[in-house]
């Protein structure tokens, strides 16, 4: 198995992987848009091949900050390992290889939203030294934005 930033020519097999993870029938992944992901130091969209099968990805994002001085901290979206793959060891591979690319970045923290119903996920993030206890993630989609916002 080795990580790699995702190319272009991902974009099916990553779909499939985001199939997995959400059922959902707008899902679409541009090769472009990995190609414009791939050109920005701020942005890692990392794969996790085996024997030519994409098993995981991730999109891992710097974000500046404020609070810190020139300290950024680290936004995970979009983590998903395959069914077939999951319990070998490849997403913990994964979430390492983030983990590195964050120290060497000097971020503060890393952090990611996972859905309140994956219970296995939570298990697994805890396991990985993420703390799900001490804060609360909030989201707000398109569909609920005020279109008159002030």
């Amino acid at each position: 198995m080795h990580i790699r930033l995702a190319q272009a020519a991902d974009a099916s097999a990553i779909a499939s992987l985001y199939h997995e993870l959400v059922n959902d029938p707008a899902i679409t992944v541009l090769p472009e848009q990995i190609e414009r992901l791939a050109g920005n130091p701020d942005q890692a969209l990392l794969v996790v091949e085996h024997q030519g099968r994409l098993l995981a990805t991730v999109h891992l994002q710097f974000c500046p900050d404020t609070m810190y001085a020139r300290q950024p901290y680290a936004l995970l979206e979009n983590l998903v390992v395959a069914a077939s793959a999951r319990g070998q060891g490849v997403g913990a591979l994964l979430l390492a290889e983030v983990e590195q690319r964050c120290l060497a970045r000097d971020c503060s923290k890393i952090m990611l939203l996972s859905t309140a119903s994956r219970l296995d996920a939570h298990r697994f993030f805890a396991a990985q030294g993420y703390d799900g206890e001490r804060k609360r993630g909030f989201v707000k989609y398109r569909r609920n934005f005020r279109s008159n916002a002030i």
